[in-house]
Parts: structure tokens; C-alpha cells; sequence
């Protein structure tokens, strides 16, 4: 194999970091779509050690330094938490520092590169194969965040600011329909009464916020459950990974997202909308497993409100792309005419079938406290 992937010399860009031993490759590694991720492994003694680096998408993430401030105050809070774990070292990201002791390297490109240990014998699933994995990952979000409930110092810095505020997403939402600068409103006729139909709806869980329900936490932001690494051996969640989105928040964004995520059988732009629907014993894994986590120390506001997230989320999602619609197709990548429309319509299904299921929601809810 190479030493470099997309034009980038991984060697030179390691030779920045403490790492010991013989550079011997570098291969693109993931599914991601947002950072530029390489595995690269090193010989050490004879033993091959295999390390991740990445390169941050500055153009997503407009202050690389301050996130990395974020990510270093986490993972060594997690650390501290889990020391005493046993294989408490794949329990968190590791960072490896640079040689000046920082926690990123700065290219001569203006590329800001950060390089983990390699977390051997687990992996991730695009898809969900089984309600166990659902599980697995819901409550090891959970733990990440009761981790970091007592994270000290200052408030973390705001990586995407407003990134789930749907509020704020609604107001955006508007304002690209008053615009309608490629008249596309009529396409989505349909669309944009769904949404406001429910505008009363997007600012729910930040009144409750705003009232002392809700508090402010630690959250991840983006729980995808591709997010969490499972035990090869056990299926056990073993470490929650992708953590530039890990800021300020509402727990329930989080739990919100796991709904969306894991819930429908369907891909996000599916175009068959009789394949999108809530699967209810995949929501009651989510919640069983989130709940062995967090559930002693949420509010009683947060966890009333579990189910709402779901559809909440869900809805925030699909005004995003209905948006990025009516604008143009400017921030979501595009494959095909009308992909956010798809997209939006999607989302909107699932909100629907959330909503028939709600009351169902709620009683399982109920039993499992």
C-alpha cells in the first residue's frame, strides 16, 4: 500500500505525532463523510500497531482548534471515569499528541490533522442487523453521557452552533420558502404544510429548557449508531466514537437521533414511502438500553419526553433538507433531481408513523420505569 491517500503524505503527516516505531502503510478507512479518515500502520518491535488519523473538515468545522479543546477535555474525562474498567483503554478515543504536545498538527496546507489509537477487535454497523445492537449502542450513549454529567471547567465550545435547534431551523425553513429563489416551493406543496402544521411543536423541548426541566448537558449530538463501536466477541457497545459534534445540548437530541436513526428499515432517501415506518421493537430496544444507563440521572421532564424526541428529531431532519431544497441544494451533497425532496419526504413518513404510534410509545415508556 501506499503511504498516502487523497494526495496526503501520511508518513510526513505521522512523522508530527508521537508515535514509535516504522511507518509501513496508510489506507482510507470508514464510511464517514465529512473528515478525510486513514488507518496507518506502524512496526513497533515487530508487532504491528495500527493508529487512525484524520483530517478535520474545516469547511464543517470552522474552528478546528476549539474542538480539539473539546475532544481532549472529554476523552480524558472519560479516561479518569473508566479507569478502573477492565479494557478501560477501549473505552474512550485515545489521542496521540504531537511532538510539541499539542493534540493536533497543522500542515503546511492549513489542514489540522489528529491521530487516535486503533480500537482492535470491534467495529460498527452501517445497519442495523438486530435489536441487541440497537441496545448495545443506545445505552452505550447513554453511559457517555452520565460520564460526562460532571465534566469540569468551562462550558464546551459550540462546534455547529444552533446545530439542533429546531426552533431555529424552522425560522431558516421560512425564510428560504418566502425567498423561494428557484421556484421550487410548488414541488413541495405538500412538504411545507407538514411543517407548518407542526411548527407549535419545534420549540417544546427548549421551553422545558428554558423553564429548568431540561437541563443543559454534555451530549453527542450526532448518535447515529454507526457511531458506537461493538465488541467483536461480545457485541458489547465499547466505545462511542466521532465526537466533533460533542458540545453543549439536550439529552434528549441525542435519544431523539437514535430514534431516527434506528428505527426505520428504510435508507434516508428512500423513494418507496411504504418501506418507511417506526419499528416499535427496535424503539423499545433503544429505550430499554438507554434507559440502563441514563435513567438515573435524568430529569423527569427528560424522560416524559423520550418518545417526543424521536419525532421531533426527525422532523428538525427533514426541514433541513426541505430547506437545503428550496434553497438550492447548497449544503446537503446531491446525487439525483429532487434528492432532498426525497430525503425531506422520508423523514416526514417517519414523523407520521411516530405520531400513530405515539400513545403505544408512551405505555412502553411507562413500563419500563
Amino acid at each position: 500500500m501506499s503511504n498516502t491517500g487523497n494526495n496526503y503524505d501520511l508518513k510526513q503527516i505521522g512523522a508530527n505525532f508521537t508515535i514509535h516505531g516504522d511507518f509501513v502503510s496508510s489506507a482510507p478507512y470508514g464510511s464517514g463523510h465529512i473528515n478525510d479518515t486513514f488507518s496507518s500502520t506502524y512496526d513497533q518491535g515487530g508487532t504491528q500497531i495500527r493508529y487512525i488519523f484524520q483530517r478535520i473538515n474545516h469547511n464543517i468545522f470552522k474552528n478546528p482548534p476549539a474542538l480539539m479543546e473539546n475532544i481532549k477535555r472529554v476523552t480524558e474525562h472519560q479516561r479518569r471515569k473508566t479507569a478502573d474498567m477492565d479494557e478501560a483503554s477501549r473505552r474512550a478515543l485515545t489521542l496521540i499528541e504531537t511532538n510539541d504536545g499539542g493534540v493536533y498538527h497543522c500542515d503546511q496546507d492549513g489542514n489540522h490533522w489528529r491521530c487516535y489509537i486503533f480500537i482492535e477487535k470491534a467495529k460498527t454497523y452501517d445497519v442495523l442487523e438486530t435489536s441487541g445492537q440497537a441496545y448495545q449502542a443506545a445505552k452505550s450513549f447513554g453511559e457517555f453521557q452520565k460520564t460526562l454529567v460532571d465534566l469540569p471547567g468551562e462550558r464546551l465550545h459550540e462546534t455547529i452552533p444552533h446545530f439542533h435547534d429546531t426552533p431555529k431551523r424552522y425560522e431558516n425553513f421560512e425564510a428560504a420558502l418566502k425567498t423561494d429563489k428557484y421556484n421550487r416551493a410548488i414541488a413541495a406543496k405538500t412538504e411545507i404544510e407538514f411543517v407548518q402544521a407542526r411548527q407549535t411543536m419545534t420549540s417544546k423541548l427548549l421551553d422545558l429548557n428554558a423553564k429548568g426541566e431540561i437541563p443543559e448537558r454534555v451530549t453527542h449530538n450526532d448518535t447515529k449508531l454507526n457511531n458506537v463501536m461493538l465488541d467483536d466477541a461480545t457485541s458489547e457497545g465499547i466505545c462511542v466514537i466521532d465526537l466533533d459534534t460533542v458540545m453543549p445540548g439536550l439529552a434528549l437530541y441525542d435519544f431523539g437521533d437514535m430514534v431516527r436513526t434506528g428505527t426505520s428499515p428504510a435508507a434516508e432517501d428512500e423513494k418507496d414511502l411504504s418501506k418507511v415506518k417506526m419499528q416499535m421493537p427496535m424503539f423499545e430496544a433503544l429505550l430499554q438500553g438507554y434507559l440502563s444507563s441514563a435513567s438515573e440521572f435524568l430529569t423527569p421532564a427528560e424522560i416524559e419526553n423520550l418518545p417526543f424526541s424521536g419525532k421531533l428529531i426527525t422532523l428538525e431532519i427533514g426541514i433541513r433538507f426541505l430547506t437545503d431544497f428550496l434553497e438550492g441544494d447548497v449544503y446537503f451533497k446531491t446525487h439525483r433531481d429532487g434528492h432532498n425532496l426525497d430525503r425531506c419526504r422520508t423523514q416526514f413518513k417517519l414523523v407520521e408513523s411516530i405520531e400513530d404510534q405515539e400513545d403505544a410509545m408512551m405505555e412502553l415508556l411507562r413500563q419500563s420505569l
